[in-house]
């Protein structure tokens, strides 16, 4: 396990014989991953423990969550995988997983991993899926990934650890276990329409109409990032919050009525023609000011960091290209692929949130002191290692194909996963 996550981390663009290097290595590591034992959790065992050490240090913690689709229909020969989509023909596998981020979004590491892929022949209709209870209905992953959530709360008491989804995890059952378990909090961007309580003439409303009628709490200046369908530009966000009793789903009332802050953030003046900024959180967090309310938003935009990592995963890792017979030894490489793309997110943000420190928190010291040698031409390195930045700015730029120009800011991590690639193979040839 350890030498095949060293290769696979030293080459992660290439195919796993290429980053074996031989023959005998890549039957061994074919050898590995057919053993009864090794699976996602054998082999994440370590990781998910380091990740708690890490995050041990830290007083708040972002668990978020998030699903994606691996797709392998360019290798039909790949047995056991299922159907990703509705369209025919698209076959591969599904991973909902768990990331530990600090409050300013450096990866800690990964605390939950479940895959699995679908039985092509099993068809719900959309009544039957919606009778079925939650443990036996895909969107449980929800509820598994909170419990990990409440877990690394345990090993972690001095921290608050946040747990955080998107649409998806809009789910009720998701909301009665975060009360049960209290002292890990929930965070959740609103999909559905919720029934509230209220003190009004109207005795139940629509939660997000209600708020909406309400005088807004505060303003948000916000500067929106360019995007593929809308252009840079700076606006301003009502944001409203409130304590609010939501109501079951109407034919689940058995699960009772539960008390959690909800927070709108809704752009005002848009441009015509774009569609406006509109954030809906529903949260475990008190939320009884307008800072708090902030709080909770600037919380959130950390979710997309989770995308990040999953961007790396397939274009750094290729793990959408790993070409291994059949799904069972696909999850094995899987796990290895995801501690390797975690590494490269972690060293991209540790670059740009302590740049000061010596490199050696992350390289090795063959590692630095090959890629001094290379980018000076010098082999009498000096006896002092450069800074954390210093270095990924100079495998980024020299060997992983980062401009570095005046507008580019700071490397990314396409750019970090090519100069680790070829930093090793430096550092193998002295």
């Amino acid at each position: 396990l350890q030498q095949s996550g060293r290769d696979l981390f030293a080459h992660p663009t290439l195919s796993l014989p290429q980053a074996c290097g031989s023959p005998a290595k890549t039957k061994a590591v074919y050898r590995f991953f057919d053993h009864a034992q090794v699976n996602m959790q054998s082999v994440l065992q370590g990781h998910y423990a380091a990740t708690a050490r890490r995050a041990q240090k830290e007083k708040l913690i972002l668990a978020v969550q998030d699903t994606t689709d691996l797709n392998y229909s360019l290798h039909p020969k790949t047995e056991l995988l299922g159907p990703i989509c509705d369209k025919e023909g698209i076959l591969g596998m599904l991973v909902h997983d768990t990331m530990a981020y600090t409050a300013q979004g450096t990866a800690l590491g990964l605390i939950d991993v479940q895959c699995w892929t679908r039985d092509p022949d099993v068809k719900r209709e959309e009544l039957e899926r919606y009778e079925l209870p939650i443990e036996q209905k895909e969107s449980y992953k929800w509820l598994a990934s909170w419990q990990a959530a409440v877990r690394l709360q345990q090993q972690c008491p001095e921290s608050t650890v946040i747990s955080m989804g998107d649409r998806e995890a809009d789910i009720y059952e998701l909301f009665v276990e975060a009360k049960k378990e209290p002292k890990a909090k929930l965070l959740v961007r609103a999909d559905q329409s919720r029934r509230v309580q209220t003190e009004e003439a109207e005795p139940l409303a629509d939660v997000w109409e209600w708020m909406a009628r309400r005088p807004a709490d505060g303003i948000l200046p916000l500067d929106l990032p360019r995007t593929a369908k809308r252009k840079a530009r700076t606006t301003q966000l009502e944001v409203r919050y409130a304590e609010v009793q939501l109501q079951p789903p109407k034919r689940k009332p058995h699960l009772g009525a539960l008390t959690v802050w909800v927070v709108t953030a809704v752009e005002i003046g848009a441009p015509p023609g774009a569609d406006p900024v509109e954030w809906k959180l529903i949260t475990t967090l008190e939320v009884k000011n307008l800072a708090q309310a902030l709080e909770a938003i600037e919380y959130y935009t950390q979710r997309f960091q989770i995308e990040v990592f999953h961007r790396t995963l397939k274009s750094g890792c290729k793990i959408e290209e790993r070409q291994l017979g059949n799904a069972e030894r696909i999850e094995g490489c899987l796990a290895i692929d995801m501690v390797v793309a975690w590494r490269i997110v972690h060293l991209t943000k540790l670059g740009r949130e302590v740049p000061d420190v010596p490199c050696t928190v992350f390289f090795e010291e063959a590692q630095w002191k090959a890629l001094v040698a290379f980018v000076t031409r010098d082999s009498r390195v000096p006896d002092q290692p450069p800074t954390l930045r210093e270095a990924t700015r100079m495998m980024a730029m020299r060997l992983g194909g980062f401009l570095g120009r005046k507008g580019d800011g700071e490397p990314g991590t396409g750019a970090i996963g090519m100069g680790l690639q070829r930093l090793d193979d430096i550092k193998e040839r002295g």
